[in-house]
């Protein structure tokens, strides 16, 4: 047994190789289609038979571009995500993340430790009208080519910020931008995760098409009209446009778990016009107003009920007093279904009389404004939203009362955030914004917090756009949207300490900084510029400009795991051993490693007790006899998996 260097290439030195995955996944499903190990594509045309689609015309939705932009979604990336604690908040325990540069690769960093782990992503991407920021990817070198771009200018010295509808490609270039990004998007989703995407007229049509595509159309829930803009925007023509869209996608709408309701509010709350023991309620008849359900389609939602004709309560059994028969059918004479099943209306109780319309008993129910735990009933989110707090007036209201000023042009409010939060998620819950700008959705995650007491953590991925030299932000000194959005997290937290000091003793009120970068470890850069320095310096695997906690969080990067696990620091025999996850992975990348180093990380895995451990050494940390004294004694303690960078 030795020790097995991570070369360039291995699937620990990038991120998720997505394409091998997904052949993994080909070759379990179809096992026949395996051929040597390669997969026999005229077999796979063979099992797919009559699913294949043949004829040259077709419904589809394709652009220039496409092919490129599916690829480039499926690449892996070579870069990594450096720790940044001098800019964040409560480093230590923190569990929020605000990740600083590209979107296309960062997302490809996450895939391996955050896939199937977010429950609600929103984003509010550039609308494309000529005028805000797009993202100029170059798929032979995205992580060079964003550090072009941060400046937003090329080699030439050219802008970047703008995607002139006189550009033959006006539209290709806005839909290759976002479709790899929804791709790796959709990967991170939970099995019943949701998607929520600010859009305009402008692009609406074809992000809806594209999402048809990543998604499914069958996973399509709704397009939200929101009106931000009570007054329609001073340029329109024709129509004064005072709402946007948001489209809303399930990973996967057949879980119940998929959306959730919102709390009743103002005229909805008077309508429990009446009392009981058990507190307010309202009168709503048992019959189900759906057409859709029907004795075919919903069997168990008809069944008969009993009414005494002279108290006129209701029964679920037939006895000698309850003798009147009724079923859930119109006064037309159709059958429909009632809203419960039997279970629930032996269950709750709620049946209040029935009443006799053309011959044929109504049965009416209780509907409480309070559920059993004395919270507030919820309702079906509508599709037009027009609560006065959601418009952009007060998302400039929300800027001014943290920064002083209007820092900010389009601002959303925190509370239409909240709202889509509180629809898209629950407790415990993963919230991701991978187009984040001034960090609106992270003080609306702190504020929904504060104001449920409750835990929900976030992920905030934006690129260090400059802003303008003439803006307000500008002459405030926040040189960059990511300065603005770190400094609102910050300021909004503080709000938050000071107006519920108590609750904000049990919030997560911090976030970890980390931004992108090439790797740390030369074998495994794929950056052309340092080619030379890997061939000619072996000596040290490791960047001279980068620390041991730069490689650190790389390692977890790759391997998978959540860079927000606890991670414990120990000096052993003079070397500083970093523990990740209770012993999950033990992490030294010090120089003159000894067999006592080994020893001290055997001794704490016994005392850890984890049910996986791994280690990970520097190569040329050690001699090549300690190098195998070390392997040996490892392995006397259990530990088999062995890797060094």
């Amino acid at each position: 047994m030795s020790i097995e260097k991570i070369s360039k290439g291995d699937e620990l030195s990038q991120s998720e190789n997505i394409v091998e995955t997904n052949i993994d996944k080909l070759k379990a499903l179809f096992p026949e289609i395996v051929t040597e190990g390669k997969i026999d594509f005229k077999v796979l045309q063979e099992v797919l038979g009559e699913e294949l689609e043949e004829r040259e015309e077709y419904y589809r939705f394709t652009w220039a571009g496409k092919a490129n932009a599916r690829r480039e979604a499926q690449k892996p990336s070579t870069g990594t995500l450096r720790p940044a604690p001098e800019e964040s908040v409560d480093w230590d325990t923190t569990e929020n993340l605000y990740i600083e540069g590209d979107n296309l690769e960062e997302l490809k960093l996450l895939q391996k430790g955050y896939a199937g782990k977010v429950k609600m992503i929103y984003i509010d991407p550039p609308y494309n009208t000529g005028k805000d920021f797009v993202y100029k990817d170059n798929y032979k070198d995205n992580l060079r080519n964003y550090q072009e771009v941060t400046g937003q200018i090329d080699e030439e010295g050219n802008k970047l910020s703008t995607n002139s509808d006189s550009d033959g490609r006006y539209h290709s270039n806005w839909i290759n931008m976002m479709y790899p990004r929804l791709r790796l998007a959709r990967n991170v989703l939970k099995d019943d995760g949701v998607i929520f995407m600010s859009i305009d007229d402008n692009e609406s049509y074809n992000l809806k098409k594209i999402c048809d595509e990543v998604f499914g159309e069958n996973n399509f829930i709704a397009s939200l009209a929101c009106q931000l803009n009570p007054r329609g925007r001073h340029l329109d023509n024709f129509i004064a446009k005072t709402h946007e869209t948001v489209l809303v996608y399930g990973k996967n709408v057949l879980s119940e778990t998929t959306m959730y309701g919102l709390e009743k509010t103002g005229s909805m709350v008077k309508e429990y016009d009446r009392d009981d023991a058990r507190g307010k309620y309202r009168v709503l008849g048992l019959r189900n107003r759906n057409q859709s359900f029907n004795p075919i389609t919903r069997p168990n939602l008809y069944y008969p009920l009993y009414v005494d004709s002279k108290s006129l309560k209701v029964s679920i059994k037939k006895s000698d007093i309850f003798t009147e028969e009724a079923f859930p059918i119109t006064s037309e004479g159709v059958k429909t279904c009632w809203t419960w099943g039997k279970d629930k209306v032996v269950k709750d109780n709620h049946l209040l009389e029935g009443t006799k319309v053309n011959s044929q008993w109504q049965v009416f129910r209780k509907d409480y404004l309070m559920d059993d735990e004395g919270n507030i009933a919820l309702t079906l989110p509508k599709s037009l939203w027009n609560d006065k707090e959601i418009n952009n007036d007060y998302g400039k209201k929300a800027i001014k009362k943290l920064f002083g000023k209007n820092i900010m042009d389009f601002p959303k409010s925190p509370y239409f955030i909240e709202k889509i939060i509180e629809c898209g998620s629950s407790n415990g819950d993963i919230i991701m914004d991978f187009f984040s700008g001034s960090a609106t959705t992270s003080e609306a995650v702190f504020n929904l917090n504060a104001r449920k007491a409750i835990s929900r953590n976030f992920i905030q991925i934006q690129i260090p756009e400059l802003t303008q030299d003439k803006s307000i932000a500008n002459k405030e000194g926040y040189a960059t949207l990511t300065d603005m959005g770190k400094e609102r997290i910050r300021r909004a937290a503080k709000k938050i300490k000071e107006e519920h000091p108590e609750k904000a003793k049990s919030l997560d009120l911090g976030f970890k900084v980390f931004k992108l970068d090439t790797s740390n470890i030369k074998g495994w850069d794929g950056n052309p510029d340092t080619l030379n320095e890997s061939l000619f310096d072996a000596q040290d695997n490791i960047k001279t400009d980068r620390t041991e906690h730069d490689v650190l969080y790389e390692i977890l990067l790759k391997y998978g795991l959540d860079l927000t696990l606890p991670i414990e620091e120990k000096q052993l025999a003079g070397k500083t051993v970093f523990s990740v996850g209770y012993g999950a992975l033990f992490i030294c990348l010090a120089d003159n490693i000894t067999n006592k180093v080994a020893e001290g990380i055997g001794e704490w895995k016994e005392v850890l007790q984890p049910e996986v451990c791994r280690v990970v050494f520097k190569d040329s940390g050690f001699t090549d006899v300690e190098k195998t004294n070390s392997v040996q004694t490892l392995k006397r303690f259990g530990i088999s998996e062995i890797k060094s960078i």
